[in-house]
């Protein structure tokens, strides 16, 4: 467990550093509406990387898939080095998709943890493994401008250090992730593949985690390039991300304990209005840096912590280990339009207009309520 947690923590902090970094050099280098290029790229390879983990642990164990994984992360943070040093937004975009890779792998440490757990325990367990997030929320923000600074003293362009800084992340994560226990060899269990979802149990859970993923990413991707149209600096980019990062992550037991007792469709309604009142913040006050937009960045973290955790805990009782990757690539794979098209949205009509979009999408999984119950086990 000490190790899924540490492997988590550093790729949350890569992944923090160079999608940040990503957004800003996109804006630079080409209009606004290229802003959401970066992070659309990081959710892209993270759902390929969540299919194939999924795949490789079936078949080889967690070892190997995290380390293959990882390796490919670090391999794409110097390439996005590479993109960010000479400008290329083709290195870039290369280079976040590979890292993504990584932190698709990251992703399927919950289940893992989850399978460490008796049944009633699960939510709590994949929680543990959510909160090493916090590590990239208090450390990958606030290393931005730290970076920048050393990548000027060595005549690099400014913003191509956070990628570098990522890079000795995940290489670091990798590292952690050889040090695992071999697997005893893998149960060879026939897996559902892409026929789980006619699964109905999955709707709501489906529904709440696309949702909350690609209203989080579509608004915590435009609001760098909203504080640097505003002239803030790079320290209060970090400082606002934090606080966004920090309620994505943080309160991640708490949210466990709470799905494990009132069971994760309860966490996922509460989950809806957190998000609700979140992007009516960011909707109302754009340009507060000082209260609003913290605020809202927070709310928005947490709603998706809710979310996230709320349906992974019914997921967790739901799926093979096999079916587990398929599930997260649909939901970052979705996520890929809330980047592309919140660029689209912020070049048109700013960060209110993404905010506004957002707000009406975070209620959606509303209808998904309508499903039947299910029966004990999966509430």
């Amino acid at each position: 467990m000490g190790a899924l947690f540490t492997t988590v923590a550093l790729m949350n902090t890569s992944t923090t550093l160079a999608t940040t970094a990503g957004t800003l050099i996109a804006a630079q280098i080409g209009p606004a509406a290229w802003s959401g290029l970066p992070s659309a790229a990081s959710v892209f390879g993270t759902a390929v990387g969540a299919l194939l983990a999924g795949r490789l642990t079936a078949r080889r164990g967690r070892r190997h898939a995290l380390l293959t994984g990882y390796s490919l992360g670090a391999v794409g943070a110097l390439i996005a080095f590479a993109g960010a040093a000479t400008s290329s937004l083709a290195l870039l975009l290369l280079g976040q998709a590979m890292l993504g890779v990584g932190n698709g792998a990251a992703q399927l440490s919950r289940y893992l943890a989850a399978d460490l757990y008796p049944l009633e325990r699960k939510g709590f367990a994949l929680s543990a493994v959510i909160w090493a997030g916090t590590v990239g929320a208090l450390t990958g923000p606030l290393l931005i401008a730290p970076a920048a600074s050393v990548a000027q003293s060595l005549g690099l362009v400014d913003l191509s250090g956070p990628t570098l800084f990522a890079a000795i992340a995940v290489a670091a994560a990798a590292l952690a992730a050889f040090l695992l226990p071999p697997d005893e060899a893998p149960e060879q269990r026939p897996t559902e593949g892409w026929a789980v979802f006619r699964k109905p149990q999955l709707r709501l859970p489906l529904a709440a985690m696309i949702v909350g993923q690609v209203v989080m990413v579509g608004v915590m991707t435009m609001t760098p390039p909203q504080l640097h149209h505003l002239g803030h600096s790079l320290d209060t980019v970090g400082w606002i991300l934090s606080a966004h990062i920090f309620g994505m992550f943080a309160l991640s037991p708490l949210t466990g304990r709470f799905a494990d007792r009132f069971g994760g469709r309860v966490t996922i309604a509460c989950g809806i209005v957190v998000l609700a009142i979140a992007t009516g913040l960011a909707f109302a006050y754009p340009e507060s840096h000082t209260s609003g937009l913290p605020i809202s960045l927070f709310l928005l973290g947490y709603g998706w912590n809710l979310m996230f955790v709320g349906g992974s805990s019914l997921l967790s009782r739901i799926l093979p280990t096999g079916s587990q990757g398929a599930v997260d690539a649909v939901v970052w794979g979705s996520s890929v339009f809330g980047s592309v098209g919140a660029g689209q949205l912020f070049g048109y009509g700013g960060y209110s207009l993404v905010a506004a979009v957002a707000g009406v999408l975070a209620v959606l999984p509303v209808f998904a309520f309508a499903s039947r119950r299910p029966k004990s086990g999966t509430s």
